[in-house]
């Protein structure tokens, strides 16, 4: 079993959580079961996913999990560009958050194409 809590791709995603959560809050009340409920549960997913792949016995389950994850992760990476347009989320929360997405997919995709080596 892997140790999720040494991997930098669960860091980051868990950090990106935190501040989808911080940022959402000032969303309209009105998009709380819509686009913020949507970005949370994507937030979530990422971190989520690594951990479950994490404790999985192979090599397939543990990547399997971690495509997920970079689906989550894309998707919350549009939501927060669909965010801006539609004004729920300032220019100061999209540069507070936007690179921590983007670092985590990179790092993330490193960790993926790594393992697709072996």
């Amino acid at each position: 079993m892997r140790d999720h809590t040494k991997l930098r791709a669960f860091e980051l995603a868990d950090e990106a959580a935190v501040l989808v959560y911080r940022v959402t809050v000032k969303f309209p009340r009105e998009e709380l079961y819509g686009l913020t409920s949507q970005m949370r549960r994507a937030a979530v997913s990422i971190p989520s996913n690594i951990v479950e792949g994490c404790a999985r016995d192979s090599q397939t389950d543990y990547l399997r999990f971690l495509y997920i994850a970079f689906g989550s992760l894309k998707e919350l990476h549009y939501q927060l560009s669909l965010s801006k347009r539609l004004g729920f989320l300032s220019n100061q929360d999209l540069s507070l958050i936007e690179p921590k997405i983007v670092e985590t997919e990179k790092v993330l995709n490193g960790l993926i194409r790594a393992l697709r080596n072996d």
